[in-house]
């Protein structure tokens, strides 16, 4: 283990301790997490509709709070687009994630709040570094660059009031400064919003870098690494970054592309 990585180390096994106790007792972690949802949310225009200040019990508040769908709460969030706050949380929400559309919208906007930013992406972020780390005690992780892919639109101001981008946008957007010390490419590349000019920037800014882990979504991924190949001209992507040691995937199943990645990547040490 590189000495960077060793030193940070402390940091996420402590976060591996919290996570352990949390699957031994993962109900009682979920009744707080619901108690401080209703607890924050009391005091708003949504809180106050459905009488957050008397739920007490998951029961209570699965029969009292219908299940919604998006066309229900965007009359809030058009409110919340023109700069009203208070309304479903309650700290103030200037981002918004915009979302493909699976209702009569076309897009969906939707809010992005410090809390869940913090409490939800980043410690999500966090905790899967966590469990790699915890899981792989030998990884030189933080010793060298992390390729992070995200979406193809950049953040956009709507108003005054509200910016908006796709999620990996806005996520990116603001991230930890500290993060871009281990990150390539830079942010003024990765936020372009015109895809292929998007994948030849990244290809051109980091196929000579030295990259142990890659970041996104496996389709959109499979696209960049074949660029990488056309551009090296090397049969895999382990010929180009022979450190490659694991690839954080989300957004949908792996598995129809478990097999491409394998004949593209054909290293012993890549999970």
């Amino acid at each position: 283990m590189d000495f960077l990585t060793k030193a940070v180390l402390p940091f996420f096994r402590y976060r591996l301790k919290q996570i352990e106790s949390h699957v031994m007792c993962a109900d009682a972690v979920q009744q707080r997490q619901l108690s401080s949802l209703i607890e924050s949310a009391r005091n708003t225009e949504w809180g106050k509709k459905y009488d957050y200040k008397s739920i007490r019990t998951y029961e209570t508040f699965q029969q009292r709070i219908p299940i919604q769908q998006y066309d229900d709460i965007k009359p809030y969030v058009e409110r919340m687009l023109q700069g009203e706050q208070g309304l479903i949380w309650p700290t103030a929400v200037k981002w918004f994630a915009k979302s493909s559309g699976t209702t009569n919208d076309k897009s969906k906007f939707l809010p992005v709040s410090k809390e869940i930013l913090w409490k939800c992406h980043y410690k999500g972020g966090f905790d899967a570094v966590a469990l790699y780390l915890g899981n792989n005690p030998s990884s030189n992780f933080f010793s060298r660059k992390g390729l992070i892919l995200g979406g193809s639109h950049k953040p956009v101001a709507l108003n005054q009031h509200a910016h908006c981008g796709d999620l990996s946008a806005v996520l990116l957007q603001q991230l930890n400064p500290l993060v871009n010390l281990v990150r390539v490419p830079p942010k003024r590349i990765i936020l372009m919003d015109e895809w292929e000019s998007k994948i030849k920037a990244i290809v051109d800014y980091t196929w000579n870098k030295d990259v142990n882990s890659i970041s996104g979504v496996p389709s959109w991924m499979l696209v960049l690494i074949k660029a990488i190949l056309e551009r090296t001209g090397a049969e895999t992507l382990s010929d180009v970054w022979p450190n490659l040691e694991v690839f954080f995937h989300g957004g949908i199943s792996f598995s129809p592309y478990r097999a491409q990645y394998k004949a593209l990547i054909p290293s012993d040490k890549m999970h």
